[in-house]
């Protein structure tokens, strides 16, 4: 592993990141998140589940289809489909 300085935490080769992978995620759970090179080019992060969920959008208030319906008169509206709804 290459121990050099980064606003990331440690940068690691991808031979040393699967050989000693419990101490990347220690790490990344403890430090911060890791970076895993491929032929010397950063190919992936590993961070803490709690970092990775701050980054995460907050869930709707609503269902994006449940938006479209608000407000909408439904009232007296015959949903029933027949061949399905009839024996």
């Amino acid at each position: 592993m290459s121990d050099t300085a980064h606003p990331r935490g440690a940068r690691w080769k991808l031979e040393d990141a699967k050989a000693r992978f419990s101490e990347l995620v220690r790490r990344a759970q403890r430090e911060a998140p890791q970076t895993v090179t491929v032929r010397g080019k950063e190919a992936a992060v590993v961070l803490s589940a709690e970092e990775f969920a701050a980054l995460q959008p907050p869930p709707p208030d609503r269902l994006p289809w449940a938006e479209s319906v608000v407000g909408l008169d439904l009232e007296g509206l015959d949903l029933s489909h027949p061949g399905r709804d009839e024996p």
